[in-house]
């Protein structure tokens, strides 16, 4: 089937869409050299700062959570693409408020070979830097070997802890502690009834049959080998929470984080259908939601699905989930209340 998009020229899709992208949110960023969206901010900031890269094509993340409270500056690449290295070292001294700075890199082989490399040049430049990575996919590798996961929406509440921390005067390696924490207690796991389409080449990155659900695919929908025939909302609610809660060890009386993430192409009423659900299972079990978010967060252009994401929380977090922040697509006024696709 022919891919239809309101594009221009395939070649330009990433400056336009950035170009774009900061103009209708002007208030918050700007959009400087290297296809770095930074705070607006950021010059007067005298604190830690936060710094992430990642491939364009997922929007809101990465760069709609640039602002007051979160990311201070998100290197962006091309579409599905990690940038260079080198532009990532120039975000790092352009955020760099004399604090140090955390650099948050998701797991996946392209980001992870930028990341490393851009630590390896910054240190070599003497830059005060520390780096955490998200790796919360638990369909690729079990917990004991959590450096093979997958980086998937876990990214985006570890912006808004680590965000918080870094606000509230913490030090570089108190930020990175706080976000390693958290980090190291969080689990998502994705579900996709249609892959994502590229929109350069039109390709279809991976596509289940017709009457079939994969349970544990990538980001882009890469297959997972969890195939199967397509589910209920409430089938597919309670299979895919039962792993998590068992990857985490929740136990009655904790306190937890959820968050349904759509990966593009799924509409808010069967996020709705499935987030009813997992409550009802989690109450059951005397488990608390404490925090959450529902809405597209980390997308992949048509891909149809949603990430569920589950984390443990205690009272030091969620006071950083929910202190103030104001970026395009996340905004809090302190009290937990805000909107972010519907946020607690």
């Amino acid at each position: 089937m022919k891919m239809k998009k309101f594009i221009n020229s395939p070649e330009n899709l990433t400056k336009e869409l950035l170009e774009g992208f900061a103009a209708a949110h002007r208030d918050l960023v700007t959009l400087k050299p290297g296809n770095m969206v930074v705070n607006n901010r950021l010059e007067k900031a005298s604190r830690v700062t936060v710094v992430t890269l990642g491939g364009a094509g997922h929007e809101p993340a990465l760069s709609g959570f640039v602002g007051e409270g979160m990311l201070d500056v998100s290197v962006v690449g091309d579409i599905f693409a990690a940038p260079g290295p080198i532009t990532c070292v120039d975000a790092i001294k352009l955020a760099d408020r004399g604090k140090g700075v955390l650099f948050v890199v998701l797991n996946h082989a392209g980001d992870m070979l930028a990341g490393d490399m851009a630590m390896k040049l910054a240190e070599k430049e003497g830059l005060h830097v520390a780096k955490v990575v998200t790796q919360e996919d638990v369909s690729n590798a079990p917990r004991e070997h959590s450096d093979d996961r997958r980086g998937l929406v876990g990214c985006v509440p570890t912006f808004k802890i680590a965000g918080a921390a870094a606000a509230a005067g913490g030090s570089l390696e108190e930020v990175a502690a706080v976000a390693r924490r958290f980090a190291n207690n969080m689990a998502t796991l994705a579900v996709a009834v249609r892959g994502a389409t590229h929109p350069v080449t039109g390709i279809t990155l991976d596509d289940p049959g017709e009457d079939e659900m994969e349970i544990g695919v990538g980001q882009h929908g890469e297959g997972g080998g969890g195939r199967q025939p397509m589910k209920s909302a409430d089938e597919t609610a309670e299979i895919m929470l039962n792993v998590l809660l068992d990857d985490l060890s929740i136990r009655a009386g904790e306190k937890v984080m959820l968050i349904l993430n759509g990966a593009g192409a799924t509409t808010l009423m069967e996020l709705f259908i499935v987030y009813r659900r997992c409550e009802q299972l989690l109450k059951a079990k005397n488990v608390a939601i404490a925090a959450n978010c529902v809405g597209e967060i980390l997308t992949a252009q048509e891909q149809a699905g949603f990430q569920m994401f589950l984390a443990r929380m205690d009272d030091e977090l969620l006071r950083y989930w929910n202190a103030p922040c104001n970026t395009p697509y996340m905004k809090k006024v302190g009290s937990g209340t805000g909107h972010s696709g519907g946020t607690r």
